[in-house]
């Protein structure tokens, strides 16, 4: 949904305490072209150039000699006298290259650095401990701190005059502590459990947080991620492609390092890393990676392995990733929805302070641990006491000290969390992603205030169910809503009990008394996948009126796979001349009686387990939903004996330069005695008028644009949705339009059509075709699309297959 990208880090952990900067470049003293990732040195401090050359390093004390290296060039000490604030220019001259040290046999010394990362690529399974190791466990502790201004300070205690971005822009604005144990059996995930955690201001952890992936752990994984976002990894097997590489230096350590540079190749602009690995001369294996990402936000990761003589392997030390303000004021979202940890001012690299800085160190660390027990489910599962800690326990295990500054900071930003109640501000977005919004105990439901269909005219209401305020293990729900065109009340009771909390098990029981539409299937697992706006709607005017009494049983057979079950009676009553011919009886009234069992599995999907629950915090594909429902002809009066099945499948791509593409695909099938109002349609969404114009109105997100409302039922029904969204159109850094080019596919076919009297439509035993495609966010979240109908179903008049409207996609 948003791109990010970032800065740079020009000095390690150890000069953080210095206390005076010298700020310069190096260039080539001939072309004065810049130098990226040059070696500079103090008498107590290191760093590097970054890919523009500069550099930011810290002393104790002047006079003071740095002392810069890159290979291929003299190395050169200057002696620094006296404290500047003007940026220093240091120029190196070439030497021939001596590749000496390198032991890879090849004929071509200029693509030595090519054949070391080719050779590096081809053992990554032995370097890797994921597939070296039988088994492994660890411990984390993460801090992740927010400040723009290292020198800023909150001067007014009048913290209500503190707008939202301020709080994350102010001091240390945003603190974070976490310590974890991971374990891995080859075979399954790797699983993290929180054992402590805490946030500067709130009561309870902001659990968006917790499942943010800052920063890959690994350097051997296809794709390396920055903030959830990923990029081409540069030992990735397209690396080679996408990459150039270069020989900088070698170490001279106990386990000497080939220190090799990589740059994307201007083409692959989605390649956007750069850095330098250090690549052990012997195994290949990573000793050490500095990544660099620069744009509207600039990062730099840092990753430092240790070696393991018993295992003659390189495992993970620390890690840790800084942003900075880069070139645009890009926003960075930790807890969800429009609430973000500020916007960035535009600064020049050198003069600014980190914004972001997070980091992790790694301790007892057991390989091949033989007690290493079973994983289950959840990726990252939450300690139900990890909120409530002692600090007895975080001085056990917190490698990186707590300043003053950090501890003046959790006092500041409690008050002005206090006082702008922030709290219940991120609760409100996060409610509104799953389409409600909190008020006290009572969470209303966002989908029943407004409505417009062409049945009921404008239908307005109000609805929701109570949350966890008021019980955690009882609920109440229901809705009142009014058409203004048909002039009734409708409405809906629910409650429900909470029968096991460790698989989210609830018994419900509702009454309704409402409309829906003919031909529509709905899947009761559904109801979690939620969707604030869906347009057909405005255009559909076949209802049919039902009261249904029902009971439903709702079980997470584990994370990734739920289940519901429902018992129905229903009594339904037409709103047209439709009659269902039954046996010779004619019949617009009649009973159904039902159970229904459905279940979504999510198999590649990764859940946060909290104290409360489960939260999907990666979105894996496919997703697979099924559903059978039965009817009992004679029980509760029912009319009908039927039996009906569906399936549906969702797969995308989303590819690493930013396109994306998906497929839905949807079979149903019903057998048996089955009126109208309980077959299928393929959800159209072209209204029944005569020129392109008047049927202008909003397109939907899974309908058939060109098809007419009414015009296709079956009781047999296979569909197939495609859609491929190319590399949205950066024209300038608000406006990024997205072309997504559609083609749809539908067959279907009907037995005993002449049983459904008093409507006319047509079977889709010929198969139903329809492209096009959508420009999407063009303004606002709206765009416009264009489809066009072909094949055996092209009609005679031209404008008639043509179908042109505009879209929304709402940006929670």
């Amino acid at each position: 949904m948003r791109s990010i990208s970032f800065c740079l880090l020009f000095f390690l952990h150890t000069a953080i305490i210095s206390q005076v900067t010298i700020r310069g470049i190096v260039v080539d003293n001939n072309t004065e072209t810049p130098l990226p990732f040059a070696t500079i040195k103090t008498e107590n401090s290191y760093a590097l150039t970054s890919v523009d050359g500069m550099f930011v390093i810290r002393c104790n004390s002047f006079p003071t000699n740095i002392t810069i290296s890159y290979l291929g060039y003299q190395t050169n000490t200057t002696l620094i006298p006296s404290q500047t604030s003007e940026r220093i220019k240091i120029k190196l001259n070439p030497e021939e290259e001596n590749l000496d040290p390198i032991k890879i046999d090849t004929p071509n010394p200029k693509n030595v650095a090519s054949k070391i990362i080719k050779e590096a690529i081809r053992r990554k399974k032995q370097n890797n401990p994921k597939y070296s190791l039988e088994s492994f466990s660890y411990k984390t502790y993460s801090k992740l701190k927010i400040t723009e201004d290292s020198n800023a300070q909150i001067r007014t205690p009048d913290t209500t005059n503190f707008d939202i971005e301020h709080i994350f822009n102010e001091a240390h604005s945003f603190l974070s502590e976490k310590i974890s144990l991971h374990q891995y059996k080859k075979g399954s995930n790797e699983k993290e459990t929180v054992l402590a955690t805490r946030m500067t201001g709130f009561k309870e952890p902001i659990y968006n947080v917790l499942g943010i992936k800052i920063q890959s752990n690994s350097l051997y994984d296809e794709d390396y991620t920055i903030f959830n976002n990923q990029y081409i990894g540069p030992l990735s097997q397209r690396a080679l492609k996408n990459y150039y590489y270069k020989i900088l230096d070698t170490t001279k350590d106990k386990k000497p390092a080939f220190v090799i540079l990589f740059q994307p190749r201007k083409s692959k602009n989605f390649a956007s890393l750069e850095g330098i690995l250090y690549i052990d001369i012997k195994t290949l294996a990573v000793q050490k990676a500095v990544i660099e990402l620069r744009g509207e936000l600039n990062v730099m990761a840092t990753h430092n392995f240790e070696y393991f003589p018993e295992t003659e392997s390189w495992f993970p030390k620390n890690k840790e990733i800084v942003i900075r303000p880069g070139n645009g004021r890009q926003k960075v979202s930790l807890f969800g929805g429009q609430i973000s940890v500020g916007r960035l001012p535009k600064t020049s690299y050198s003069d600014s302070n980190d914004f972001l800085t997070s980091r992790t160190d790694i301790f007892d660390i057991k390989l091949n641990d033989k007690e290493n027990t079973s994983l289950q489910q959840a990726t990252i599962e939450i300690d139900p006491e990890a909120n409530n800690k002692s600090e007895a326990f975080w001085k056990q295990y917190r490698t990186s000290t707590i300043t003053e500054k950090d501890l003046n900071s959790f006092q500041v930003i409690d008050s002005i969390v206090k006082a702008q109640n922030i709290e219940r501000r991120i609760d409100v977005i996060q409610s509104f992603n799953t389409g409600y919004y909190p008020l006290g105990f009572f969470n209303f439901d966002l989908t029943y205030p407004l409505k417009f269909n062409n049945y009921e005219g404008v239908r307005v209401g109000i609805g929701g169910v109570t949350n966890t305020k008021f019980s955690k293990n009882f609920r109440i729900g229901g809705y009142l809503v009014y058409g203004f065109s048909d002039s009734k009340y409708k409405y809906g009771l629910e409650t429900g009990v909470r029968l096991n909390k460790k698989s989210d098990s609830w018994i419900n029981f509702s009454f309704t008394d409402d409309v829906k539409e003919v031909g529509s299937l709905f899947y009761l697992t559904d109801r979690r996948v939620y969707s604030l706006f869906e347009p057909r709607l405005v255009n559909i005017d076949f209802y049919y009126k039902f009261r249904e009494w029902s009971t439903s049983l709702q079980y997470q057979i584990s994370p990734r796979l739920i289940s519901e079950t429902k018992l129905s009676t229903n009594t339904i009553q037409q709103t047209t001349g439709y009659q269902y011919n039954y046996k010779g009886t004619s019949l617009g009234t009649y009973v159904t009686t039902e159970s229904t069992l459905a279940l979504r599995w999510t198999p590649f999907s990764k859940f946060l387990k909290t104290p409360n629950g489960y939260k999907e915090i990666y979105d894996g594909y496919p997703k697979i939903t099924g559903q059978y429902t039965q009817s009992y002809k004679g029980v509760l009066d029912s009319d009908f004996s039927y039996s009906k099945i569906g399936l549906k499948a969702e797969y995308v791509i989303n590819r690493i330069n930013q396109s994306r593409t998906s497929l839905l695909f949807e079979a149903d099938a019903a057998i048996g005695d089955i009126p109208l109002t309980h077959l299928y349609h393929a959800y159209p969404n072209a209204p029944t008028k005569e020129t392109i114009l008047q049927r202008f109105s909003v397109a939907g997100r899974r309908t058939f644009e060109t098809m007419f409302f009414g015009e296709f039922f079956s009781d047999r029904l296979a569909t197939l949705q495609i859609k491929h969204r190319i590399k949205p159109v950066r024209i300038t850094n608000w406006f990024k339009p997205e072309l997504v080019f559609i083609s749809r596919y539908a067959i279907g076919d009907i037995d005993n059509i002449e049983n459904h009297e008093g409507v006319g439509f047509s079977s889709l035993d010929q198969g139903y075709q329809e492209s096009g495609f959508e420009i999407n966010k063009l303004f606002a979240g709206f765009g416009l699309s264009f489809a066009y109908r072909y094949g055996a179903y092209h009609l005679p008049k031209f404008d008639d297959n043509i179908a042109f409207k505009f879209t929304f996609y709402l940006k929670l």
